[in-house]
């Protein structure tokens, strides 16, 4: 395996007309995303369920997480959030005039 680094804030997308989610690492038990919105949000019917944990940290941008319980968090830069699997949630609101950059590791 050839080793090299990347960046996370480089290589944006220049179309965010949908927010884009990319694989960074893909395991057996781990998966490891970078997700960017803009001014994106999830739909207004549905939750995410998932069926692994799940944490998130926000690396540049904003962006509110809500759960089924009404229980909101605004997410900044630095902030991070740990979801226990099946705890339904969904993006309420991402910061329109700039990208939100978040990692989101699955395990």
């Amino acid at each position: 395996m050839k080793l090299r680094p990347d960046n996370v804030f480089e290589l944006l997308p220049e179309d965010l007309d949908t927010e884009v989610v990319e694989s960074i690492v893909n395991s057996k038990n781990v998966k490891v995303e970078r997700i960017i919105s803009k001014g994106h949000a999830s739909p207004a019917k549905g939750w995410y369920d998932q069926y692994k944990d799940e944490w998130v940290i926000v690396l540049q941008g904003e962006a509110i997480i809500i759960f089924e319980n009404d229980k909101e968090y605004h997410l900044v830069v630095g902030s991070y959030l740990n979801i226990p699997v099946h705890t339904k949630h969904k993006v309420k609101w991402t910061k329109p005039e700039t990208e939100t950059i978040w990692l989101a590791v699955h395990y």
